[in-house]
């Protein structure tokens, strides 16, 4: 994990249940005689999460409808690391000073998990975006509950990834995003049953244990979906200074790339993570050179 990843040394269940007592119901301890949860048990993960956000984060309320998406916190902390490091590369001034850094979230869901961590670690304002109403709705509840400036707007059109989102002379000064992975519904119900097997489960009837559709997959999977960013993007080149992407699928780099060289961006950087033995990674790219990049984010 990243070297500032709050979690790089696993979870402090004494901790943890000391912030939220009500976690200390669903540890179990492990043939290895160590402290956990079940992790096949959703609502031991969801009251996890809630301990580590407030704990870590400071987030005193959160909580999201059993149909949605419960992120794994570390991870995703590790993302948020990553752009950091990303944007200190080109900044004259240091973080913790004056100079304002405004990201945005693409479908950042109902838990809008990266726009917390963000904020709590470098006080980062967001724009947070998501197709799902239903979901919108629940990320502004928890923003305004933790009187956060993280503004969650509804995206109309689910072909777009930017239009509609940012506005006219608006400058960004990063775009994230978590793409849905699978291809299908089909593929996303197998991933799914998969997942639960692994975990020593049945794997029940339901399509899945943490996440709706517009979560899990769309036509054309991750590929298609961070292709038709990377094009959307050059009508907004002078608006944000690095866009991002995950990358689940290592495989899809190099399609991306090829996408990306007819765009010809100034500079595009492919960023590696690691949690364990899962191997992760985001791409950037700008189309800034250096001094606009420097411009913008020390103003």
């Amino acid at each position: 994990m990243h070297s500032r990843n709050q979690h790089k040394q696993g979870y402090d269940f004494k901790a943890l249940i000391t912030t939220l007592p009500a976690l200390s119901q669903f540890t179990i301890m492990t043939p290895r005689g160590e402290t956990s949860i079940d992790f096949a048990n959703k609502t031991a993960v969801k009251t996890l999460n809630k301990a580590l956000l407030q704990h870590h984060y400071g987030v005193k309320y959160w909580d999201i409808a059993d149909e949605f998406l419960c992120p794994p916190v570390p991870g995703r902390a590790d993302y948020i690391h990553g752009i950091a490091d990303l944007l200190e590369c080109d900044m004259t001034c240091k973080q913790d000073n004056l100079c304002q850094i405004y990201g945005l979230d693409i479908g950042t869901g109902a838990n809008v998990i990266y726009p917390l961590i963000g904020n709590a670690q470098y006080k980062w304002q967001f724009i947070g975006s998501d197709i799902n109403l239903k979901a919108v709705k629940s990320a502004q509840t928890i923003c305004t509950a933790n009187k956060l400036p993280i503004k969650v707007i509804h995206q109309p059109n689910a072909e777009f990834i930017f239009k509609n989102v940012i506005m006219p002379n608006q400058t960004l000064h990063f775009s994230m995003c978590n793409p849905p992975f699978h291809s299908s519904e089909q593929a996303a119900s197998a991933g799914t049953q998969r997942k639960w097997k692994n975990l020593g489960k049945t794997p029940p009837k339901t399509l899945n244990f943490g996440g709706h559709a517009p979560e899990l997959w769309c036509t054309g999977g991750e590929l298609r979906f961070i292709k038709t960013m990377i094009n959307e993007s050059r009508l907004f080149s002078q608006q944000c200074v690095w866009f991002t992407s995950l990358v689940s699928n290592k495989d899809n780099l190099q399609p991306l790339k090829k996408v990306l060289n007819k765009l010809q961006p100034v500079e595009v950087k492919v960023i590696k993570m690691a949690q364990g033995q899962k191997q992760s990674r985001f791409i950037a790219w700008t189309f800034m050179n250096r001094e606009q990049r420097k411009t913008l984010l020390c103003q």
